[in-house]
């Protein structure tokens, strides 16, 4: 503390950038898709990223990483002029005159979040609205992926930082990369060739000091055969189970959801907002809504999922099998649904949400950022839906 007091009486530094996501995490998330951005856009920046030591390995060589508690830490936040994070910095960052807060948050929120959990307890359960709101009050900018999440988070998030509704920079890599990237991914997870993908990835239930999986994965497995194979990515941090299934892929502590979804065919969820970011490949998701009343009684969500679902919806475990076994989950029907859930959840994601916040935040322009490119045109080009489930079938 008394190096960092000692900084805070230096001059920024106008060049240097400090990131971070998910609370001192790995190299991830729309934070990394910004860092990565403002790399190749603005001249002679600096940029660094806050993590701990296990998670050094996923940050770019190009990138200085950043320990939390050390001096270099201190001097970072103290001095570096643009603080870019997706959840809360250090509670004792004093923001100086001149430093440019951006908070991106993390995906469209269907849960309920900030301070709408007052009403909440058992989800709020160890939120400090007060400390929330102190943090609010350093943003600058806060970016929103669509309509929806910039009425939901302006009243959860009172203040009065600028929304930059651009789009979520961390959805740029679905229209950028091609099938010979995403055959790459599905290598490296050991994703056997022509198998079908479920990336089976449910929201923690807050309410509970023990996460469970829904589902019985591997009777699930068993059900679909052969041809298929599940990544598990299991809610929150630990597991009640370990499965035994060679098909049962343990994704849980992989560190990148983006990564996941690429090398997937399709996903099973619940409430977890990666079905907002997942439309925009264009595959199919199916949910597995068996604890609705209970979910929306303890947490809640800001409309029914039910009535606006991105696919085909199943209320018992019997029902996803039975979606599976008739080829429900990539017909007509969850084709149309994910279309309408995309025009509605991702206006602007078309690959260039982060160019516009670095061109806006950092290089402070406003005038001729790049125009959202029209869904027609965005979705009919999509570049990884080439290597799917669905187009192997439809080209066999």
């Amino acid at each position: 503390q008394a190096h960092y007091r000692v900084q805070l009486r230096l001059p920024l530094r106008p060049r240097d950038a400090v990131f971070a996501a998910s609370g001192g995490g790995s190299y991830a998330g729309s934070p990394a898709a910004i860092e990565a951005k403002a790399r190749d856009l603005v001249p002679g920046l600096r940029t660094t990223w806050i993590c701990a030591p296990r998670h050094a390995r996923t940050v770019p060589p190009a990138t200085r990483t950043l320990t939390p508690g050390t001096f270099a830490y201190g001097s970072a936040l103290a001095r570096s002029t643009y603080l870019v994070n997706d959840a809360a910095f250090d509670r004792r960052l004093v923001k100086r005159r001149g430093q440019v807060l951006l908070q991106t948050h993390r995906g469209t929120p269907l849960r309920t979040v900030g301070t709408d959990l007052l009403d909440r307890p058992a989800a709020a359960r160890d939120t400090d609205f007060e400390q929330l709101l102190r943090d609010v009050d350093r943003w600058d900018f806060a970016l929103s992926a669509n309509p929806h999440s910039t009425l939901v988070r302006e009243r959860a998030y009172p203040s009065g930082y600028t929304t930059l509704e651009y789009g979520s920079p961390h959805n740029d890599v679905y229209h950028r990369a091609g099938p010979a990237e995403v055959a790459r991914l599905r290598e490296t997870l050991s994703i056997p060739a022509g198998a079908t993908a479920l990336l089976y990835a449910p929201a923690p239930r807050d309410y509970r000091r023990v996460q469970r999986t829904a589902l019985d994965l591997e009777q699930l497995v068993r059900v679909l055969g052969p041809q298929f194979v599940i990544l598990d990515r299991a809610p929150g941090s630990s597991r009640t189970r370990t499965a035994t299934h060679p098909r049962i892929i343990d994704v849980t502590g992989h560190p990148s959801p983006e990564t996941l979804a690429l090398a997937s065919d399709a996903l099973i969820t619940d409430y977890a907002s990666l079905m907002f970011d997942y439309v925009n490949l264009d595959r199919p998701v199916v949910l597995h809504l068996d604890d609705i009343e209970a979910y929306e009684a303890a947490r809640g969500t800001y409309f029914d999922i039910t009535s606006f679902p991105p696919g085909v919806v199943a209320r018992s475990q019997d029902e996803l099998f039975d979606i599976f076994a008739t080829d429900h989950w990539r017909g007509s029907r969850s084709a149309q649904l994910r279309a309408a859930f995309r025009a509605r959840f991702c206006p602007y994601d078309d690959g260039n949400a982060a160019e516009r916040v670095v061109r806006r935040v950092f290089l402070g322009e406003t005038d001729g950022l790049p125009l959202p490119v029209p869904p027609s045109a965005r979705w009919a080009l999509l570049p990884a839906q080439q290597n799917t489930a669905e187009t192997r079938v439809a080209q066999s």
